[in-house]
């Protein structure tokens, strides 16, 4: 069952406008510390922020990470991360007291009633596919028990003032590429001023050091996630996109189970089932394997490192897809709902633009798109090529410093500058 929809976030942020015009005093009256930061990050310890923190780690700023449940807690703690709980007393204060504040989702990431004044840097979670921000209608739906509002036209037009008054706050949104910026720039209603090229820092980790390094380190780490796979099996990683609340329609009948796992074992191939961390599918065949196997945010909070590692990628609407293309990995997408989808969501030009005529309708067609990518040398190659060029336009830094064109751009923004020791 998914764990969060657009309705049910847009009703809690209506019924707590007060503790934001609360939030909003206390922050008039709060004296922001110049030098220092807080970091979250809606997918736990990862993402570009993780990879932000260490560009202002290695400079030595003072910095916390706000965290929201005690997994996150220890997750910080084992990388020596320094946390508090973003809901706390503490986590208000330091929040309203920091001069630079780093979220990857929305202001949620941290205490959210205590931005206001903060230099916000809004890193996000990939190059969007889909329509987000004020380019969806999904980001002001009602939940069903409203119904009776979504009538009234000033609850929409309240909706819309406070997603358009929150994405004024942010400072800098990085983009991959201007392609991307066009994009962020509709999406959050930004001047292209605050909206740099620097590339995204949650990809610079596809792009460090030698492919046999990194595919050395994201297969380890997807060893050690994963206790029942075998060290020599090919990898597979599917990645259904959030359906906002809704069923996933991609959930594989049990026939069309017996057609995935046939076509595994023939290629000596293990699935890796990735849901999204905000909704949920029963992926689970009906018969025993080991063919498949869960690889969910409990085990891995951030997927990306850990692409190096695996063969293939099976996806619908997800921006891994873009992410992918950096590896390259030869992709299969799988969209059983795309009219619908694209009615609902909308995508950025259209889904043609990404799939071409691939795409498959259905697991049963998915399945064989799959055994020729592990079956046969010349259809996996035409796959790669096809990642290859999908990165060529969406990303314009492939150097492993995307991380440090946004770190100075921070610094060049909020008016700090690096530590004595670093400069």
């Amino acid at each position: 069952m998914a764990s969060f929809s657009f309705g049910a976030g847009n009703a809690r942020k209506l019924a707590t406008i007060p503790l934001y015009a609360v939030g909003r005093l206390a922050t008039l009256l709060i004296p922001r510390s110049h030098g220092e930061w807080v970091f979250g990050c809606g997918a736990g310890i990862g993402d570009g922020a993780l990879a932000l923190w260490r560009a202002a780690a290695a400079d030595r700023q003072r910095a916390v990470w706000l965290v929201s449940s005690a997994r996150e807690a220890r997750d910080a703690a084992a990388l020596g991360i320094p946390s508090i709980p973003k809901r706390s007393i503490r986590g208000f204060w330091r929040t309203a007291r920091a001069r630079v504040i780093v979220v990857t989702h929305g202001f949620g990431d941290v205490n959210r009633y205590a931005v206001s004044g903060g230099f916000v840097v809004q890193l996000w979670h990939g190059i969007p596919l889909k329509r987000i921000g004020l380019d969806s209608p999904a980001t002001l739906r009602l939940p069903r028990g409203l119904a009776r509002l979504r009538g009234l036209a000033f609850v929409s037009r309240l909706l819309a003032a406070m997603y358009r008054g929150a994405a004024q706050r942010i400072h800098i949104l990085p983009a991959a590429s201007h392609l991307v910026r066009g994009r962020l720039e509709s999406a959050f209603g930004l001047p292209g001023s605050r909206v740099p090229v620097t590339g995204d820092p949650r990809v610079d980790v596809l792009s460090r050091g030698s492919a046999t390094e990194r595919r050395s380190l994201a297969r380890a780490a997807i060893d050690a996630a994963c206790a029942r796979l075998d060290p020599g099996a090919r990898l597979v990683l599917y990645a259904p996109t959030w359906r906002d609340g809704a069923p996933d329609p991609a959930v594989p009948t049990p026939e069309e189970w017996r057609e995935i796992v046939e076509v595994l074992t023939r290629n000596d191939a293990v699935m890796l089932v990735r849901s999204h961390p905000l909704g949920a599918g029963e992926y689970v065949p009906p018969f025993p394997t080991d063919r498949v196997q869960a690889l969910g945010s409990d085990l891995v909070a951030d997927v990306t490192p850990l692409l190096p590692g695996v063969d293939a990628l099976v996806t619908d609407y997800s921006s891994l897809i873009f992410d992918a293309a950096l590896v390259p990995l030869p992709v299969v997408l799988l969209a059983p709902d795309v009219e619908a989808y694209a009615r609902d969501r909308g995508f950025y030009g259209t889904y043609r633009d990404v799939g071409g005529d691939d795409a498959a309708r259905q697991w049963s067609d998915a399945a064989i798109q799959l055994g020729g990518v592990l079956g046969d040398s010349a259809e996996h190659e035409r796959r790669v090529e096809i990642s290859r060029a999908i990165s060529e336009r969406v990303h314009a830094y492939r150097d492993g410093g995307n991380t440090a064109r946004v770190y100075r751009s921070i610094l060049a923004g909020s008016g700090l500058h690096p530590t004595k020791g670093n400069r």
